[in-house]
């Protein structure tokens, strides 16, 4: 969707050269080993449902928290590690993963359409 917009030329910018991940391949970037991190609000995980195999950070902290230098970082960030970060409809998971790319996690991506992408691919979700 290019409505020529400065946010719709901001997000083809971030996207460019990172590899997006597909619905259909979200189950085995997390058996890969990625770190698949959910940033939707509460209100849209109780309403649509938990992503299995998903951290869930706050999108106001995700920088602190995934940053492997930062002292307010989870354990599960290191560099080196991918990550695939996810919000309802892909798009300030983009510009998130592009900021992580930014802080030194080269493999920092997003899912494609994000969590109502995954959940109209008709993928197991728990509530």
């Amino acid at each position: 969707m290019d409505d020529g917009s400065a946010i719709e030329r901001l997000l083809e910018r971030c996207r460019r050269g990172m590899q997006r991940v597909a619905p259909a391949e979200l189950e085995g970037e997390l058996a890969a080993g990625a770190l698949v991190v959910d940033t939707r609000p509460v209100e849209q995980r109780q309403r649509d449902g938990e992503l299995p195999g998903a951290v869930v950070i706050d999108r106001n902290v995700l920088e602190w928290r995934l940053d492997p230098t930062s002292p307010h970082r989870i354990p599960e960030a290191r560099a080196g590690r991918k990550v695939v970060v996810v919000c309802n409809e892909g798009y300030s998971s983009s510009l998130a993963a592009h900021t992580l790319r930014q802080l030194g996690l080269v493999d920092a991506t997003d899912l494609e359409g994000g969590f109502q992408a995954w959940a109209a691919h008709s993928l197991p979700s728990r509530s």
